[in-house]
């Protein structure tokens, strides 16, 4: 049965390729492929009736455009005392990626208006305690040295800190030791919006499709090589099916489910942890306009690095608002939208030991879930005060973060580990590949485009090939950010300008 169309364009049974998931990781793959090779027929298929419904609808993510400024979950001290900026170093450069593909889709016309989604905002890292001040202190001598990190400022002075960020400062103990750093070129980020400009951009292109409210309920191989991509329509559980040459799996907590139904043996033994999350939400314009910020702090002992304490400004429907959270919590679905059975039917025989493996070593964040789920309002709101001593509790609201799923991989040594970050398991004919994890996901979602055109494309990155085009949507594609201070100030600027943000 052939699919039925839900835009003006005809479906193709036989697509080059299947993103499955329209959220911000296949919008952003389809851009980049569509960009690469125009003739590419896509399909997308997305259980929810609209694009953007899960971690990428703005008010279920940070919306930082994690650039590794504030997040000091990225910047582990180690047992010398002295502070490990590699791991920032990495996201940090990984974000520039995406500012280029962004930039370069404003260049062309393709997304009008980059304040669709886009807004400066500058990045802050607030601590207070003289432990905690020697740390912050440390880790700005490391990272301002850095190019990267050009037009970092640091302070201890509560008048400098409160001309920075007001309310962070308003009402507390004078005596007590604080610190901050700021980045004023930092951004805000509406990932939900941003998914559906590149949506948008991509449904006006000859040979793309996306089908809502369409469920993929199987994947097999075909004897050809081909993926035989089985979808339901998710009223009247009517089946139907494509034949795709490559399947990106980009569905979010669904991905796991996915990699398992794929049966592909580099996807055994991959299991999940859910983790979700509650915010503390203020529209109060009086109150929202007085702090344009994104502060972080130092995240509890033994809770996921999602679960870091911050007070955004967040820009949203062209509105402003303030975040405070998340509140970690504990869910067994894997998606906001998904079932309370996610986490039992994803264990398999195969992956049932790493689970085991990962409960035994992870008591910790055992125990601050469970304080977590059981903390109460007022105690959520006495966390708040930490940071804004004078939050008045009738100016905030309850709001429901999105879920997030922890990898948990096998290991040879241990039988299994909980990673935090993201990961792609691919097939070994690079047919098929899954996006796996959460943080820092959205903000380097071009990042894991390119990272899939490297493992799954290889033979299409040549000069005669895609590389041409590549370069021109990324321009320091194969230069180390990192280590090219020049070629780093020079994207920056030419990016912002485009990008209607700050530089320094």
């Amino acid at each position: 049965m052939a699919l039925r169309p839900q835009n003006h364009l005809v479906p193709n049974e036989n697509p080059d390729v299947v993103l499955i998931g329209a959220g911000i990781m296949s919008a952003t793959l389809g851009t980049v492929l569509k960009e690469l090779e125009p003739t590419l027929t896509v399909a997308m298929f997305e259980t929810l009736g609209d694009c953007a419904q899960e971690s990428s609808q703005a008010w279920n993510n940070a919306g930082t455009g994690h650039a590794a400024n504030c997040e000091l979950n990225y910047t582990p001290q180690r047992p010398d005392g002295s502070v490990d900026i590699s791991k920032a170093l990495e996201v940090n450069t990984e974000f520039d990626l995406s500012r280029q593909l962004w930039a370069h889709l404003v260049r062309k016309g393709a997304i009008p208006d980059p304040r669709a989604f886009l807004h400066p905002c500058p990045h802050m890292s607030f601590v207070w305690g003289e432990e905690n001040v020697a740390f912050l202190r440390t880790r700005f001598r490391e990272m301002s040295a850095h190019h990267c990190y050009h037009g970092m400022e640091y302070s201890e002075d509560p008048a400098t800190i409160g001309d920075w960020a007001p309310l962070i400062m308003e009402g507390r103990d004078r005596a007590q030791p604080v610190a901050a750093t700021r980045i004023v070129t930092g951004t805000d980020v509406d990932y939900g919006a941003l998914t559906h400009l590149l949506v948008a951009q991509l449904s006006a292109q000859d040979g793309f499709a996306v089908h809502y409210n369409r469920q993929v309920v199987a994947l097999a191989r075909e004897p050809d090589g081909r993926w035989r991509v089985t979808v339901a329509d998710t009223y009247d559980g009517t089946q139907e099916t494509v034949r795709a040459k490559f399947v990106f799996i980009g569905a979010g907590g669904a991905s796991l489910d996915l990699l398992q139904k794929s049966g592909i043996p580099e996807g055994q033994g991959y299991g999940g942890f859910p983790v979700s999350g509650i915010w503390l939400r203020c529209d109060a314009d009086a109150v929202s306009r007085r702090h344009h910020a994104k502060v972080y702090g130092k995240a509890a002992s033994g809770s996921p690095p999602m679960s870091v304490p911050h007070l955004d400004t967040r820009v949203i429907g062209g509105k402003t608002s303030l975040l405070f959270g998340p509140y970690a919590g504990f869910s067994s679905k894997f998606l906001r939208h998904g079932s309370l059975t996610d986490l039992f039917r994803s264990i398999t025989p195969h992956n049932v030991v790493p689970l085991l493996e990962v409960a035994k070593d992870n008591v910790a964040l055992t125990e601050y879930l469970v304080g977590q789920v059981l903390q109460s309002a007022q105690a959520q709101f006495a966390t708040l005060q930490q940071f804004f001593p004078n939050a008045r509790r009738d100016d905030w609201k309850e709001a429901v973060a999105g879920q997030r799923v922890q990898i948990i991989k096998p290991d040879p040594e241990r039988g299994g580990m909980l990673e935090f970050g993201t990961e792609l398991v691919s097939a070994a004919d690079r047919s098929l590949v899954a996006l796996l994890g959460a943080s820092p996901g959205a903000s380097t979602a071009a990042f894991i485009a390119v990272e899939v055109l490297e493992r799954c494309f290889p033979d299409q990155l040549t000069e005669a090939a895609w590389l041409p085009a590549l370069k021109r949507m990324i321009p320091t594609y194969g230069i180390d950010l990192k280590a090219d201070a020049a070629a780093c100030r020079t994207i920056r600027a030419e990016t912002a300008a485009l990008l209607k943000i700050d530089d320094v």
